[in-house]
């Protein structure tokens, strides 16, 4: 039997080769009685034997794939429209459109702490997915006429609808994984895992298919630039201040927002796409009721709204958690860093706006083939080698954009940073999220739900000084970011092969206030 004190997290049950789908895990579990304590001892046995699928079964397992399918590629349409349309905003409308963006991600904080329960309950998984991702079709719409006023109300309108359709998603794949793996008898984690698996495949190509759509069409009549404004471009890259941008970027033609017809166009199509993602969850896909969701109360653990956010909240004692704080902030700094300084700063000024969707292109297939390469390459070498890469090649990005002065002339370069950083950003957005489960075991929901809470601080964050500060300024704030981030992730690592962090006599991590007072005035029980 496999060992019960496993902590690294390195053994992942996805990861665990099948030879027959059909197999079946059973437990048997026999108490025995302890001398000391009324309680009983769980002694595990696992039997693997074949099964045998009805007729009925087969149908329904088929049933339940195509329902996964299904909302993965909702999902798809959804992300093609908004990730791109997002990915655009400090090019095409430059301060309203990132200010929009902080907006939506702290109407997403709000939401992550009072929504997701009381919707899913009130509408039922099915049909709050299909209601929310309406919400990012309003905000799609309102680039049609890009104002203040309608870009930041339908910012807060996606902003909370955001919060609820994820959890919705969650919730969906994970109970209809629970009845795949009873109907075909396996473990219900591998069967979650792989259906997240298959969510995240399609999800992670919107990267692709979205910015394919945006630059082909800006793309069209753009003519070759034959003899660029050298001097304009020297206040590209580093020198880059979004506030000065006009008075500064008179000569360089490539910071020209393009013309409204083919913005209408654009946002035509995506509008159209986030439309049919919510027409597909409500005609394609079952109730999910059909799979037992009358039998869950609330959230997984059946907490109200407000004792999840007063979880939240508490779990922010834990001493990992506050921690863990600094790198999670760094996923939604990093990410943002991206999708609005270094499309606007880099690529819009050093190759103009048409080229954001072909750079994005290849941030996105980079993202997608590490995010599926590194789950599997932590089990064979350890999570701090992948966290260690992801920190040196970002920060080495940064360093080379501090120096290089963006050129049309280097085109491979525009390609190379943004594929690089896609490496990096795989190895945060897969292995954070998996070392949240490993640290804070038994705690999910309040530790992911301060996952959600501080990542978008982190996007805030850096949206907010993304129309403020110069870019010399910006890139200083990435570099401590991910400095804290990784020192914080590294004492996680270093407690933990010491012997993890202080319990008490229940077994229960001692909080960092109670660390402070036994610290600085004893221990006076």
């Amino acid at each position: 039997m496999a060992d019960e004190d496993k902590t690294d997290g390195q053994d992942n049950p996805a990861f665990v080769g099948d030879e027959n789908s059909t197999v079946s895990v059973v437990k048997a579990t026999e108490a025995v009685a302890s001398p000391s304590s009324t309680q009983a001892a769980a002694a595990t046995v696992l039997v693997v034997r074949k099964k045998e699928l009805t007729e009925e079964e087969n149908m329904e397992k088929v049933r339940i794939l195509k329902n996964v399918v299904i909302i993965s590629i909702a999902f798809m349409f959804l992300f093609t429209s908004f990730n791109s349309m997002a990915n655009l905003q400090s090019s095409i409308n430059k301060v309203d459109g990132t200010a929009a963006l902080s907006t939506l991600y702290a109407a997403l904080v709000v939401s992550c702490a009072f929504l997701p329960t009381w919707m899913i309950k009130m509408l039922k998984a099915k049909w709050t997915l299909c209601f929310s991702m309406l919400c990012y079709s309003t905000y799609i719409a309102a680039q049609f006429y890009p104002r203040v006023w309608t870009l930041v109300p339908t910012s807060i309108i996606l902003g909370l609808g955001a919060a609820p359709m994820w959890s919705a998603k969650c919730t969906y794949l994970t109970q209809v994984g629970s009845k795949y793996a009873e109907i075909v008898g396996e473990s219900a984690e591998v069967v979650i895992v792989r259906f997240f698996g298959i969510f995240f495949l399609f999800f992670q190509s919107t990267q692709v298919w979205g910015n394919l759509i945006s630059s082909s069409v800006l793309s069209q009549g753009v003519e070759a630039e034959e003899d660029p404004d050298e001097a304009a471009l020297l206040m590209c890259g580093v020198n880059f201040c979004p506030h000065t941008h006009d008075s500064h970027h008179s000569n360089l033609t490539n910071l020209a927002k393009p013309p409204d017809s083919k913005i209408y166009i654009m946002a035509s199509i995506y509008l159209v796409c986030a439309i049919i993602s919510s027409v597909i969850i409500a005609f394609l896909v079952d109730p999910l009721t059909r799979y037992g969701e009358e039998e869950r109360v609330g959230s997984s653990s059946g907490k109200s709204g407000w004792e999840l956010l007063v979880a939240t909240f508490n779990h922010m004692r834990h001493p990992y958690q506050l921690l863990i704080i600094p790198l999670t902030m760094w996923s939604g700094v990093e990410q943002a860093f991206l999708g609005a300084d270094y499309t606007a700063a880099y690529v819009s000024c050093g190759m103009g706006v048409h080229m954001v969707g072909y750079v994005m292109i290849c941030y996105g297939v980079c993202d997608a083939i590490c995010s599926i390469t590194f789950s599997p390459l932590v089990k064979m070498v350890g999570r701090v080698p992948i966290f260690t890469m992801g920190a040196i090649i970002n920060l080495g990005i940064v360093i080379a954009l501090r120096s290089w002065m963006p050129h049309p002339d280097d085109v491979v370069l525009f390609f190379v940073m943004a594929g690089l950083w896609g490496v990096s950003d795989a190895v945060w957005q897969t292995q954070i999220n998996a070392f949240y489960g490993v640290i804070f075991p038994g705690e999910s929901e309040a530790a992911f739900s301060n996952y959600r809470l501080w990542e978008s601080l982190g996007y805030i964050f850096s949206y907010v000084g993304s129309t403020t500060y110069c870019m010399d300024v910006k890139i200083t704030n990435v570099v401590v970011s991910l400095v804290f981030g990784i020192i914080g992730y590294y004492i996680i690592e270093i407690l933990e092969r010491r012997g993890g962090i202080r319990k008490d006599d229940r077994g229960n991590v001692v909080t960092i206030d109670r660390l402070v007072k036994d610290r600085f005035f004893g221990d006076r029980r």
